[in-house]
């Protein structure tokens, strides 16, 4: 009896033992360096056993047939081995890094990211709107950046070497089509948005995404706030006007209203112009703003409008007549655009927009007038889809449409209308590829087809980023790039092609603890650009894309806001070296709007005893060519160097008032933007000339902030 139950223990126990199955391994990470402490399981069971210190693992379990081998192990990618167990002895297996979005390579190369919202920001909104001679316009903070050159008489955003015209604007990735206030020649503009609707902005100095096209420079990316964090009132009472706006949240839906009211008669009745110019009625001007905003689970529902009118009287110097020569303007703006995210479960996200816009201007000059009328829309739809943390794409379409008018009427009763439509289709495709934490790329390829020039263009783009180390990285950008001729040509003839430029861009970015880095070497081809043979475009023009160009240049960045307590201070310093052949050019030179060198320095610093922030800003151009009639070379002089020195003051008078004064110029410069010469030589046969100059060297701001809020603590030290 003790044979038979000796017997039947040891089968049973030899029976169990011959069912299991012995599964080993080792685990390492793609540098074959052993990974201690990984958990290694069959999915389903409690069958597993975790890495020891040399990366290898074995373990005994019961289970029979195809089973799932799970390899996991915090900031590497889960592994799976799939067969049969009798097969899972002795696996060499390697786990790649997590790609991690907070420590991750980030493509920059060409990109500015300013806001709260963005890992990598070069700015941070209270810096748009605090700089020093900015006086709360984003457009003349961004200024301060390297690739971006500051013309004074200006005031739009001139890019490494390319013209105003060559950047375009987006709301929420809809086309503002008339982003700047109209003005007269060589007054500066300004930007027609309230900083304080947006929560970041992103600058693209170049190879931007395929998403954005029509620009043959760079774009603007300006992001409204998703919800705002309590009610609250701004009150503003300035030197030059006044505003006010409100802030209303019902739980996940808000609405934020700002009107505005600027008047520079005061402001010249105590300061006036005296260089050149003056003015029958000072620039006068009432906007209006509005956000909607409704956030839900999944899903963000955005509605932004804003109208602007404005107008001027000047008279202005003019060499080639005796009298001063007089210049009216009512410019009327609509801009409305709404936006739809939605967020589905499987890492799908479709977004869709539409924006239309309307801006008029009526012009008199001298004897005289102009009615122009462009009506513009925007559609968009896009899908993006996250197939893991190292790879996504996102494609869509989009639709844009414009009607021009242009009404022609002087003294001897002579009429003349221009007027032309457009419909513009574009679609584009971008993947985002993250080969691991240090190596990332983007490829992206963009369509057009423009109905009024009949053509279609495609575009490819493509980024590398490569981290080097935990606080460095380069990053690598190539792109065509394509825009239809401005309305000033296509109003006369309709008959071109797309003008294209290609981008190449080397970026290397440095970022430690409250400091950043950057410098960007770039190279930028043009063809295909608009000449002709008349002063400026007429109906009688020859036009012609025989234009073409080039600019190439570096730009560096440093910002340090740690190493002196309350001092945060920024240098940006751009190299620029680019020659063209386009418009009425007789050669291919540099243009006016592109000085070689340019530097800005921009300091910050708090005062607790005084409760005062105090900010003075520095900024550099070297001459900028201009054509002199009186020799044979074309646009081979230079004006002198551009120098101005801001300050600006924000004390805190309590929690929620503020009394903000900003000087530009503040020493006074004289600065020249460019020479005017005379149609006609003189008896001794030379031609006469005359600088032309700021309308006044130096420019005074005050202003009174109050914030009326729910906390009791907030203020608009953010918006000055």
């Amino acid at each position: 009896m003790k044979n038979l139950v000796f017997f039947l223990l040891t089968t049973l126990g030899a029976n169990i033992l011959s069912g299991q199955t012995v599964i080993s391994g080792t685990v390492t990470d793609t540098k074959n360096n052993p990974i201690i402490g990984a958990n290694v399981y069959i999915e389903g069971t409690y069958d597993g056993a975790s890495t020891t210190e040399n990366g290898s693992f074995d373990f005994e379990t019961f289970e029979e047939g195809t089973q799932t081998l799970v390899i996991s192990m915090l900031s590497y990618e889960a592994h799976y081995e799939v067969g049969d167990v009798t097969y899972l002895k002795e696996l060499k297996i390697q786990l790649r890094e997590a790609v991690n979005s907070l420590t991750g390579v980030t493509l920059t190369a060409g990109t500015f990211e300013a806001g709260d919202n963005s890992k990598v920001s070069a700015l941070k909104p209270l810096d748009i709107v605090t700089t020093a001679g900015a006086v709360g316009d984003f457009v003349a903070a961004l200024q301060t950046l390297p690739g971006t050159t500051s013309v004074n008489e200006d005031g739009r955003l001139f890019v490494r070497g390319g013209d105003a015209n060559e950047t375009q604007v987006f709301i929420d990735g809809l086309r503002v089509f008339q982003p700047f206030n109209a003005t007269a020649n060589n007054i500066p503009t300004r930007g027609r948005f309230s900083p304080f609707l947006f929560k970041g902005i992103t600058f693209s100095t170049g190879g931007y995404s395929a998403e954005y096209g029509q620009a043959l420079s760079s774009v603007l990316l300006l992001n409204t706030t998703d919800l705002p964090d309590q009610d609250k009132t701004d009150i503003s009472i300035m030197s030059v006007g006044g505003g006010v706006g409100h802030t209303k949240i019902w739980g996940n839906t808000s609405l934020s209203v700002n009107t505005s009211y600027i008047n520079l008669s005061p402001y010249e009745a105590l300061i006036p112009s005296t260089q050149g110019i003056r003015w029958n009625s000072p620039y006068e001007s009432i906007a209006g703003e509005a956000v909607f905003r409704r956030i839900g689970d999944k899903s963000t529902f955005k509605m932004y409008t804003g109208i602007n009118r404005a107008n001027l009287d000047i008279e202005q110097e003019d060499i080639n007549f005796d009298d001063f020569v007089r210049f009216q303007l009512t410019n009327s703006n609509l801009y409305f655009n709404t936006s739809y995210k939605y967020f589905f479960e499987n890492d799908w996200t479709v977004t869709s927009g539409a924006a239309i816009s309307r801006d008029g201007n009526d012009i008199g000059l001298e004897e005289s007038n102009v009615d122009a009328r462009e009506t513009a829309s925007h559609l968009k739809f896009k899908l993006r889809k996250g197939f893991s943390n190292r790879f996504n794409i996102s494609f869509g379409s989009e639709f844009f449409f414009k009607n021009y008018t242009e009404d022609f009427s002087d003294n001897t009763g002579f009429e003349a209308q221009n007027n032309f439509d457009d419909r513009l289709w574009a679609g584009f495709a971008e993947a985002d590829i993250f080969f691991s934490n240090s190596f990332a790329m983007k490829l992206g390829l963009r369509g057009e087809q423009s109905s009024i020039i009949d053509s279609y263009t495609l575009a490819p783009r493509m980024s590398l980023a490569y981290k080097t180390g935990e606080k460095g990285q380069f990053s690598l950008a190539y792109g065509d790039f394509y825009q239809n001729p401005l309305n000033e040509v296509l109003r006369f003839n309709p008959e071109l092609n797309s003008e294209r430029t290609s981008h190449y861009i080397l970026n290397y970015q440095y970022l430690n603890e409250g400091r950043t880095f950057r410098a960007e070497a770039y190279y930028k081809d043009y063809d295909d650009l608009v000449k002709f043979d008349t002063e400026q475009p007429m109906f009688n023009s020859d036009f012609s894309n025989t234009g073409l160009g080039y600019a190439t240049g570096l730009d560096v960045f440093w910002r340090d806001n740690k190493s002196i307590n309350n001092l945060d201070y920024w240098v940006s310093y751009s190299y620029l070296d680019t020659e063209r052949d386009y418009r009425n050019f007789r050669d291919t030179a540099t243009p006016n709007f592109a000085p070689g060198h340019n530097l800005s320095i921009v300091t910050k610093y708090w005062v607790d005893d005084l409760r005062s922030q105090i900010g003075l800003s520095y900024n550099y151009n070297s001459g900028r060519p201009y054509d002199n009639p009186n020799t044979e070379a074309f646009l081979a002089e230079k004006t002198r160097s551009f120098n101005n020195v801001s300050l600006s003051w924000s004390y805190l008078i309590d929690q929620q008032k503020i009394l903000f004064i900003s000087v530009n110029n503040i020493l006074g410069f004289e600065n020249i933007n460019n020479y005017q010469y005379a149609n006609t030589p003189n008896v001794d046969g030379v031609f006469d000339r005359r600088a032309i100059t700021p309308a006044a060297d130096s420019f005074f701001f005050v202003g009174f902030f109050w914030t009326i809020s729910t906390d009791g603590k907030s203020n608009q030290l953010d918006n000055l």
